[in-house]
């Protein structure tokens, strides 16, 4: 068996009740063998600023030592007027600065999204999309997961009750895992 797969999760919302951390906290059970799922939190880190980029805070530094551990990288983003939530803009600049330091190089990466809404995320994920471009990352492109009007798919406490949604972010793991190694090969 080929070594294990390291997918570091991070939700593109702060908001403990969210969907897209619902969404995240399922995918750690959903996991293919062979590989695991840490979840990295966002609380805590300040707007990045460029005078600090050279010695960042310890919570920023947090982080792109975890992304630049990890061998694949799980977003699981809501959309915040039809783009990306600032929280998560904000860890994607701190984690590429400063220019030539980039955590995010090279690293192969799934997106995923719920909303109350019929689209499911879809603006953000293209956005980030956008962003993986100048990041040298490289996204999984098939299969998607936009989870369409969340209040139906999760109960109460925050659970995924939804087989069908459940069977995708499977597949979805599945597939993102097999990329990772994929492109582990091709760079070997």
């Amino acid at each position: 068996m080929s070594e294990t797969i390291s997918i570091l999760g991070i939700a593109g919302s702060l908001r403990k009740e969210s969907y897209n951390r619902a969404a995240l906290r399922a995918a750690v059970g959903l996991v293919p063998p062979g590989s695991t799922l840490e979840i990295v939190e966002l609380d805590g880190i300040p707007p990045y600023n460029q005078d600090h980029e050279h010695q960042p805070p310890p919570s920023v530094r947090t982080v792109k030592a975890k992304v630049s551990a990890a061998d694949a990288i799980l977003i699981v983003t809501p959309e915040y007027n039809y783009s990306v939530p600032g929280v998560l803009k904000n860890a994607i600049d701190w984690a590429s600065r400063p220019y030539g330091d980039n955590a995010w190089n090279g690293k192969p990466v799934g997106i995923m999204g719920a909303s109350i809404g019929n689209l499911g995320t879809a603006r953000a994920q293209y956005h980030l999309r956008q962003m993986f471009v100048f990041l040298n990352m490289f996204p999984l492109n098939d299969p998607e997961v936009m989870i369409a009007n969340a209040t139906d798919k999760f109960d109460e406490q925050g659970n995924l009750k939804d087989a069908k949604t459940t069977q995708k972010i499977k597949e979805f793991l599945e597939a993102l895992v097999a990329w990772t190694r994929r492109l582990r090969k091709a760079m070997a």
